[in-house]
Protein backbone atom coordinates (compact mmCIF):
# COMPACT_ATOMS: atom_id res chain seq x y z
CA UNK A 1 0.00 0.00 0.00
CA UNK A 2 0.76 3.38 -1.22
CA UNK A 3 1.07 4.73 2.81
CA UNK A 4 3.11 6.83 5.40
CA UNK A 5 3.70 5.49 8.64
CA UNK A 6 4.98 6.62 12.11
CA UNK A 7 6.08 4.44 14.75
CA UNK A 8 6.82 6.45 17.62
CA UNK A 9 7.51 5.94 21.61
CA UNK A 10 10.08 3.22 20.94
CA UNK A 11 13.39 1.71 22.34
CA UNK A 12 14.84 1.20 18.72
CA UNK A 13 18.19 -1.11 18.61
CA UNK A 14 19.13 -1.88 15.01
CA UNK A 15 22.59 -3.36 13.79
CA UNK A 16 24.64 -0.78 11.55
CA UNK A 17 24.71 -2.37 8.19
CA UNK A 18 28.49 -1.52 6.08
CA UNK A 19 27.81 -3.44 3.37
CA UNK A 20 28.67 -6.81 4.50
CA UNK A 21 28.26 -9.21 7.79
CA UNK A 22 29.63 -8.09 11.04
CA UNK A 23 32.73 -9.94 12.20
CA UNK A 24 35.60 -9.30 15.41
CA UNK A 25 35.88 -9.32 18.66
CA UNK A 26 33.12 -7.72 19.61
CA UNK A 27 31.11 -6.47 16.91
CA UNK A 28 29.26 -3.77 18.97
CA UNK A 29 27.57 -1.80 15.96
CA UNK A 30 24.31 -1.38 17.31
CA UNK A 31 22.35 2.11 17.02
CA UNK A 32 19.96 2.66 19.67
CA UNK A 33 17.65 5.29 20.34
CA UNK A 34 15.81 5.54 23.49
CA UNK A 35 12.77 8.10 22.23
CA UNK A 36 13.19 6.68 18.95
CA UNK A 37 10.83 6.72 16.02
CA UNK A 38 10.53 5.04 12.12
CA UNK A 39 8.60 6.51 9.30
CA UNK A 40 7.77 3.83 6.80
CA UNK A 41 6.67 5.06 2.77
CA UNK A 42 5.43 2.11 0.44
CA UNK A 43 6.67 -0.40 3.08
CA UNK A 44 9.95 0.72 3.13
CA UNK A 45 12.31 2.62 5.91
CA UNK A 46 12.14 6.34 4.78
CA UNK A 47 13.74 7.60 7.93
CA UNK A 48 14.94 6.26 11.55
CA UNK A 49 16.27 7.68 14.59
CA UNK A 50 15.34 10.64 17.66
CA UNK A 51 11.64 11.15 17.77
CA UNK A 52 11.88 14.56 17.48
CA UNK A 53 14.21 14.15 14.27
CA UNK A 54 12.23 11.89 12.21
CA UNK A 55 8.51 14.24 12.92
CA UNK A 56 10.39 16.68 11.73
CA UNK A 57 10.88 14.60 8.52
CA UNK A 58 7.08 14.23 7.67
CA UNK A 59 4.29 16.54 8.49
CA UNK A 60 1.45 15.51 9.84
CA UNK A 61 -1.11 15.98 7.40
CA UNK A 62 1.18 13.53 5.08
CA UNK A 63 0.60 10.44 7.54
CA UNK A 64 -1.55 7.71 7.05
CA UNK A 65 -1.18 6.01 10.28
CA UNK A 66 0.53 6.36 13.51
CA UNK A 67 1.49 3.70 15.99
CA UNK A 68 2.19 4.54 19.89
CA UNK A 69 5.22 1.68 20.54
CA UNK A 70 4.51 2.71 24.43
CA UNK A 71 8.06 2.82 25.26
CA UNK A 72 8.57 -0.68 24.12
CA UNK A 73 11.98 -2.02 22.24
CA UNK A 74 11.66 -2.14 17.97
CA UNK A 75 13.95 -4.23 16.62
CA UNK A 76 14.42 -5.61 13.19
CA UNK A 77 12.33 -8.86 12.10
CA UNK A 78 14.19 -12.03 12.75
CA UNK A 79 15.89 -13.72 9.30
CA UNK A 80 16.48 -17.48 9.60
CA UNK A 81 18.81 -18.75 7.30
CA UNK A 82 18.62 -22.23 7.91
CA UNK A 83 15.49 -24.45 8.51
CA UNK A 84 14.02 -27.77 6.97
CA UNK A 85 9.93 -26.96 7.37
CA UNK A 86 9.01 -28.49 4.45
CA UNK A 87 7.95 -32.04 5.79
CA UNK A 88 5.18 -34.33 5.96
CA UNK A 89 5.87 -36.25 9.61
CA UNK A 90 6.72 -35.73 12.61
CA UNK A 91 9.53 -37.26 14.39
CA UNK A 92 8.77 -37.84 18.15
CA UNK A 93 9.63 -41.30 18.62
CA UNK A 94 13.57 -40.43 17.15
CA UNK A 95 13.36 -37.71 19.99
CA UNK A 96 13.08 -40.43 22.36
CA UNK A 97 15.34 -42.60 21.31
CA UNK A 98 17.98 -40.22 21.78
CA UNK A 99 17.04 -39.24 25.24
CA UNK A 100 17.27 -43.09 26.11
CA UNK A 101 20.96 -42.42 24.24
CA UNK A 102 21.04 -43.42 20.34
CA UNK A 103 23.53 -41.80 18.29
CA UNK A 104 21.96 -39.22 15.80
CA UNK A 105 24.13 -41.38 13.10
CA UNK A 106 23.24 -44.51 13.87
CA UNK A 107 18.92 -43.66 13.85
CA UNK A 108 20.34 -42.87 10.73
CA UNK A 109 21.89 -45.96 10.15
CA UNK A 110 18.68 -47.61 10.62
CA UNK A 111 16.42 -46.28 8.34
CA UNK A 112 15.46 -43.17 10.67
CA UNK A 113 16.33 -39.66 11.01
CA UNK A 114 15.98 -38.04 7.44
CA UNK A 115 15.18 -41.52 5.35
CA UNK A 116 12.21 -41.73 7.01
CA UNK A 117 11.21 -38.27 6.35
CA UNK A 118 12.14 -39.29 3.05
CA UNK A 119 9.50 -41.74 2.79
CA UNK A 120 6.88 -39.49 4.41
CA UNK A 121 7.15 -37.03 1.75
CA UNK A 122 7.47 -38.84 -1.05
CA UNK A 123 4.59 -40.57 0.12
CA UNK A 124 2.80 -37.60 0.44
CA UNK A 125 0.99 -35.16 -2.14
CA UNK A 126 2.16 -31.51 -3.08
CA UNK A 127 -1.16 -29.70 -1.62
CA UNK A 128 -0.62 -31.78 1.52
CA UNK A 129 2.97 -30.79 1.97
CA UNK A 130 1.87 -27.27 0.86
CA UNK A 131 -0.39 -27.19 4.11
CA UNK A 132 2.06 -28.16 6.95
CA UNK A 133 5.07 -26.34 5.02
CA UNK A 134 2.86 -22.98 5.70
CA UNK A 135 1.97 -24.51 8.85
CA UNK A 136 4.90 -24.00 10.05
CA UNK A 137 6.20 -20.86 8.23
CA UNK A 138 3.46 -18.94 10.03
CA UNK A 139 4.06 -20.21 13.50
CA UNK A 140 7.43 -19.02 12.34
CA UNK A 141 5.94 -15.60 11.60
CA UNK A 142 4.45 -15.68 14.69
CA UNK A 143 7.93 -15.44 16.51
CA UNK A 144 8.98 -12.87 14.60
CA UNK A 145 10.85 -14.37 11.75
CA UNK A 146 10.08 -11.96 8.74
CA UNK A 147 12.41 -13.64 6.04
CA UNK A 148 13.25 -17.37 6.22
CA UNK A 149 15.02 -19.89 4.48
CA UNK A 150 13.93 -23.08 3.51
CA UNK A 151 15.58 -26.78 2.44
CA UNK A 152 13.96 -29.64 0.35
CA UNK A 153 16.05 -32.32 0.90
CA UNK A 154 13.38 -35.15 2.03
CA UNK A 155 12.34 -36.48 -1.62
CA UNK A 156 15.99 -37.93 -2.63
CA UNK A 157 14.54 -38.16 -6.28
CA UNK A 158 14.12 -35.60 -8.72
CA UNK A 159 10.38 -35.42 -9.14
CA UNK A 160 9.95 -35.02 -5.18
CA UNK A 161 12.59 -32.83 -4.73
CA UNK A 162 10.76 -30.71 -7.47
CA UNK A 163 7.53 -30.71 -5.76
CA UNK A 164 9.46 -30.05 -2.43
CA UNK A 165 10.63 -26.61 -4.58
CA UNK A 166 7.97 -26.16 -5.53
CA UNK A 167 5.38 -26.36 -2.15
CA UNK A 168 8.11 -24.24 -0.55
CA UNK A 169 8.10 -21.41 -3.61
CA UNK A 170 3.97 -21.60 -3.29
CA UNK A 171 4.27 -20.71 0.72
CA UNK A 172 6.74 -17.56 -0.27
CA UNK A 173 3.85 -16.23 -2.70
CA UNK A 174 0.97 -17.04 -0.08
CA UNK A 175 2.17 -15.54 2.94
CA UNK A 176 3.83 -12.46 4.19
CA UNK A 177 7.01 -13.91 4.47
CA UNK A 178 9.89 -13.93 2.32
CA UNK A 179 11.30 -17.08 1.58
CA UNK A 180 14.40 -18.18 0.38
CA UNK A 181 14.20 -21.71 -1.34
CA UNK A 182 17.93 -24.06 -0.97
CA UNK A 183 18.12 -27.31 -2.97
CA UNK A 184 19.52 -29.99 -0.65
CA UNK A 185 18.98 -33.20 -2.38
CA UNK A 186 22.25 -34.15 -1.38
CA UNK A 187 20.71 -34.16 2.28
CA UNK A 188 21.33 -38.16 2.50
CA UNK A 189 22.11 -40.79 -0.20
CA UNK A 190 18.67 -42.45 -0.34
CA UNK A 191 18.08 -46.21 0.08
CA UNK A 192 17.77 -47.42 -3.43
CA UNK A 193 21.28 -45.97 -3.71
CA UNK A 194 22.40 -47.24 -1.03
CA UNK A 195 25.05 -50.19 -2.57
CA UNK A 196 26.43 -47.45 -4.85
CA UNK A 197 26.35 -43.67 -3.20
CA UNK A 198 28.32 -42.72 -6.62
CA UNK A 199 25.69 -43.12 -8.66
CA UNK A 200 23.30 -41.31 -6.45
CA UNK A 201 26.06 -38.41 -6.89
CA UNK A 202 25.71 -38.52 -10.98
CA UNK A 203 22.38 -38.33 -10.78
CA UNK A 204 22.38 -34.92 -8.35
CA UNK A 205 25.23 -33.87 -11.16
CA UNK A 206 23.02 -34.81 -14.51
CA UNK A 207 20.10 -34.77 -13.87
CA UNK A 208 18.68 -33.20 -10.57
CA UNK A 209 20.85 -29.62 -10.46
CA UNK A 210 20.12 -29.30 -13.83
CA UNK A 211 16.71 -29.70 -13.51
CA UNK A 212 16.20 -27.39 -10.35
CA UNK A 213 18.61 -24.77 -11.89
CA UNK A 214 16.12 -25.11 -15.49
CA UNK A 215 12.94 -24.17 -13.56
CA UNK A 216 14.81 -21.35 -11.34
CA UNK A 217 12.91 -22.92 -7.82
CA UNK A 218 16.18 -22.77 -5.69
CA UNK A 219 18.73 -19.69 -4.96
CA UNK A 220 21.32 -22.22 -3.12
CA UNK A 221 22.56 -25.68 -3.56
CA UNK A 222 23.07 -27.25 0.32
CA UNK A 223 25.20 -30.62 0.61
CA UNK A 224 25.52 -32.75 4.27
CA UNK A 225 29.18 -32.96 4.08
CA UNK A 226 29.61 -35.57 7.24
CA UNK A 227 31.07 -39.16 7.50
CA UNK A 228 29.09 -41.45 6.71
CA UNK A 229 26.79 -38.99 4.11
CA UNK A 230 28.86 -37.29 1.56
CA UNK A 231 32.66 -37.27 1.87
CA UNK A 232 34.59 -34.02 0.96
CA UNK A 233 35.17 -35.37 -2.84
CA UNK A 234 31.72 -36.42 -3.10
CA UNK A 235 30.64 -32.95 -1.92
CA UNK A 236 33.36 -31.01 -3.69
CA UNK A 237 31.30 -32.62 -7.48
CA UNK A 238 28.16 -31.75 -6.62
CA UNK A 239 28.83 -28.21 -5.50
CA UNK A 240 30.50 -27.29 -8.24
CA UNK A 241 27.96 -28.48 -10.34
CA UNK A 242 25.44 -26.38 -8.97
CA UNK A 243 27.83 -23.22 -9.19
CA UNK A 244 27.98 -24.11 -12.95
CA UNK A 245 24.76 -23.78 -13.11
CA UNK A 246 24.31 -20.31 -11.02
CA UNK A 247 23.47 -21.83 -8.02
CA UNK A 248 25.19 -19.87 -5.03
CA UNK A 249 26.29 -22.38 -2.04
CA UNK A 250 25.75 -23.32 0.91
CA UNK A 251 27.35 -26.67 3.61
CA UNK A 252 25.95 -28.94 6.40
CA UNK A 253 29.56 -28.97 7.62
CA UNK A 254 31.39 -30.54 10.39
CA UNK A 255 28.26 -30.91 12.64
CA UNK A 256 29.43 -34.60 14.11
CA UNK A 257 33.01 -35.18 12.95
CA UNK A 258 35.46 -32.49 11.84
CA UNK A 259 35.64 -33.99 8.17
CA UNK A 260 36.93 -30.94 6.46
CA UNK A 261 33.34 -28.96 5.33
CA UNK A 262 34.07 -25.93 6.72
CA UNK A 263 37.70 -25.68 4.70
CA UNK A 264 35.61 -26.81 1.63
CA UNK A 265 33.13 -24.02 2.25
CA UNK A 266 36.40 -21.80 2.07
CA UNK A 267 37.77 -23.13 -0.87
CA UNK A 268 34.78 -22.77 -2.86
CA UNK A 269 34.12 -19.51 -1.19
CA UNK A 270 30.32 -20.80 0.13
CA UNK A 271 28.40 -17.87 1.47
CA UNK A 272 27.69 -19.81 4.72
CA UNK A 273 28.62 -22.84 6.62
CA UNK A 274 26.65 -24.16 8.56
CA UNK A 275 26.46 -26.30 12.49
CA UNK A 276 30.34 -26.42 12.58
CA UNK A 277 30.07 -28.27 15.79
CA UNK A 278 33.24 -30.07 15.75
CA UNK A 279 34.98 -27.35 12.99
CA UNK A 280 38.88 -27.29 13.46
CA UNK A 281 40.69 -23.88 14.31
CA UNK A 282 42.12 -24.14 10.54
CA UNK A 283 39.54 -24.37 8.68
CA UNK A 284 37.15 -21.82 10.61
CA UNK A 285 39.80 -19.06 10.01
CA UNK A 286 40.01 -20.14 6.38
CA UNK A 287 36.10 -19.44 6.19
CA UNK A 288 37.15 -15.80 8.03
CA UNK A 289 39.49 -15.44 5.27
CA UNK A 290 36.87 -15.88 2.29
CA UNK A 291 34.22 -14.17 4.00
CA UNK A 292 31.77 -17.22 4.44
CA UNK A 293 29.52 -16.61 7.11
CA UNK A 294 29.52 -19.46 10.06
CA UNK A 295 25.33 -20.37 11.01
CA UNK A 296 25.43 -22.01 13.86
CA UNK A 297 22.33 -23.67 15.36
CA UNK A 298 22.03 -24.02 19.07
CA UNK A 299 18.90 -25.84 19.19
CA UNK A 300 20.21 -28.43 17.21
CA UNK A 301 23.01 -28.86 20.05
CA UNK A 302 20.35 -28.64 22.97
CA UNK A 303 18.41 -30.89 21.27
CA UNK A 304 21.13 -33.35 20.68
CA UNK A 305 22.89 -33.20 23.99
CA UNK A 306 26.19 -32.03 22.60
CA UNK A 307 28.50 -28.82 23.18
CA UNK A 308 27.40 -25.54 21.22
CA UNK A 309 29.72 -24.83 18.73
CA UNK A 310 32.69 -22.47 19.74
CA UNK A 311 31.10 -19.05 18.80
CA UNK A 312 33.61 -17.04 21.49
CA UNK A 313 36.37 -18.30 19.32
CA UNK A 314 35.32 -18.31 16.10
CA UNK A 315 34.21 -14.61 16.94
CA UNK A 316 38.02 -13.85 18.15
CA UNK A 317 38.79 -15.18 14.92
CA UNK A 318 37.06 -12.52 12.50
CA UNK A 319 34.21 -15.39 11.54
CA UNK A 320 30.74 -13.53 11.22
CA UNK A 321 28.13 -15.77 13.52
CA UNK A 322 24.53 -16.10 12.13
CA UNK A 323 22.12 -17.73 14.15
CA UNK A 324 19.13 -20.19 12.81
CA UNK A 325 16.65 -22.32 14.33
CA UNK A 326 17.68 -25.65 12.16
CA UNK A 327 13.78 -26.10 12.05
CA UNK A 328 13.03 -29.93 11.09
CA UNK A 329 11.16 -32.96 12.29
CA UNK A 330 14.36 -34.72 13.77
CA UNK A 331 17.14 -32.51 15.79
CA UNK A 332 15.42 -29.29 15.88
CA UNK A 333 11.60 -29.02 15.70
CA UNK A 334 11.03 -25.58 16.70
CA UNK A 335 10.40 -22.29 14.84
CA UNK A 336 11.02 -20.03 17.76
CA UNK A 337 14.32 -17.51 17.14
CA UNK A 338 13.78 -16.22 20.72
CA UNK A 339 14.50 -19.59 22.04
CA UNK A 340 17.63 -19.14 19.56
CA UNK A 341 18.77 -16.12 20.79
CA UNK A 342 18.13 -17.03 24.61
CA UNK A 343 20.53 -20.43 23.78
CA UNK A 344 23.22 -18.21 22.05
CA UNK A 345 23.03 -15.89 25.26
CA UNK A 346 22.89 -18.18 27.86
CA UNK A 347 24.85 -21.28 26.78
CA UNK A 348 27.44 -19.60 23.56
CA UNK A 349 27.98 -16.43 25.85
CA UNK A 350 27.41 -14.24 23.06
CA UNK A 351 26.93 -10.56 23.99
CA UNK A 352 22.91 -9.22 23.08
CA UNK A 353 24.70 -6.90 20.57
CA UNK A 354 26.26 -10.20 19.23
CA UNK A 355 23.33 -12.21 18.96
CA UNK A 356 20.92 -9.58 17.62
CA UNK A 357 23.08 -9.29 14.81
CA UNK A 358 23.50 -12.85 14.24
CA UNK A 359 19.75 -13.23 14.47
CA UNK A 360 19.50 -10.27 12.04
CA UNK A 361 22.23 -8.88 9.56
CA UNK A 362 24.57 -11.53 9.61
CA UNK A 363 21.52 -13.94 9.29
CA UNK A 364 20.66 -11.89 6.32
CA UNK A 365 24.20 -11.87 4.97
CA UNK A 366 23.62 -15.90 5.29
CA UNK A 367 20.73 -15.37 2.26
CA UNK A 368 22.08 -12.90 0.52
CA UNK A 369 19.58 -10.61 1.56
CA UNK A 370 21.52 -8.18 3.52
CA UNK A 371 20.46 -4.77 1.03
CA UNK A 372 16.99 -5.46 1.40
CA UNK A 373 16.55 -7.51 4.96
CA UNK A 374 18.54 -7.29 8.55
CA UNK A 375 18.72 -3.71 9.58
CA UNK A 376 16.53 -0.58 9.80
CA UNK A 377 17.93 1.30 7.14
CA UNK A 378 17.01 3.98 5.04
CA UNK A 379 15.36 2.00 1.51
CA UNK A 380 15.43 -1.77 3.18
CA UNK A 381 12.07 -2.99 3.94
CA UNK A 382 10.00 -1.80 7.08
CA UNK A 383 9.87 -5.59 8.23
CA UNK A 384 10.30 -4.85 12.26
CA UNK A 385 8.98 -6.36 15.43
CA UNK A 386 8.12 -4.76 18.71
CA UNK A 387 8.87 -6.89 21.93
CA UNK A 388 7.23 -7.17 25.32
CA UNK A 389 9.82 -5.42 27.23
CA UNK A 390 12.60 -2.17 26.42
CA UNK A 391 15.72 -4.06 25.29
CA UNK A 392 16.20 -6.92 23.15
CA UNK A 393 17.37 -8.65 26.46
CA UNK A 394 14.48 -9.72 26.74
CA UNK A 395 14.14 -12.42 24.47
CA UNK A 396 16.89 -13.99 26.64
CA UNK A 397 15.10 -13.04 30.00
CA UNK A 398 11.89 -13.80 29.38
CA UNK A 399 12.37 -17.53 28.74
CA UNK A 400 9.39 -20.35 27.49
CA UNK A 401 7.25 -17.54 26.12
CA UNK A 402 6.75 -15.64 23.07
CA UNK A 403 7.78 -12.27 23.83
CA UNK A 404 7.28 -10.57 20.17
CA UNK A 405 3.97 -8.43 20.37
CA UNK A 406 3.49 -7.31 17.15
CA UNK A 407 5.48 -8.19 13.66
CA UNK A 408 5.45 -6.23 10.87
CA UNK A 409 6.52 -6.94 7.68
CA UNK A 410 6.84 -4.10 4.71
CA UNK A 411 4.80 -1.66 7.49
CA UNK A 412 1.93 -4.11 7.34
CA UNK A 413 1.13 -5.59 10.92
CA UNK A 414 0.94 -9.13 10.38
CA UNK A 415 0.66 -10.93 13.32
CA UNK A 416 0.33 -9.96 17.10
CA UNK A 417 1.05 -11.23 20.24
CA UNK A 418 2.18 -13.99 19.06
CA UNK A 419 -1.70 -15.03 17.32
CA UNK A 420 -1.74 -14.67 13.43
CA UNK A 421 -3.83 -11.67 12.15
Amino acid sequence: MNQTKLFYNAHIYTPVDPGHALAGPRPQEIRHWEQGALLTRNGLVAKIGPEKEVRKAVKPAELDFEFDCKGQCLIPGFVDPHTHMCFAARREEEFQMRMQGAEYLEILKRGGGILSSVQKVRATGEEELFVQTRKQALAALSYGTTTLEIKSGYGLDTATELKMLRAIDRVGRETALDVIPTFLGAHAVPAEFRADPEKYVELMVQEMIPAVAQQGLARFCDIFCEQGVFSIEQSRKILQAAQARGLKLKIHADEVHDLGGAGLAADLKAVSAEHLLAAGEEHLKAMAKAGTIAVLLPVTAYSLRKPYAEARSMIAWGLPVALATDCNPGSSYTESMPFVFSLAVVHMRLSLEEALIGATLNAAYALDQGTVAGSLDVGKKADFLILDGTTPIILAYHAGVNPVSQVFKAGELVACNGIRE
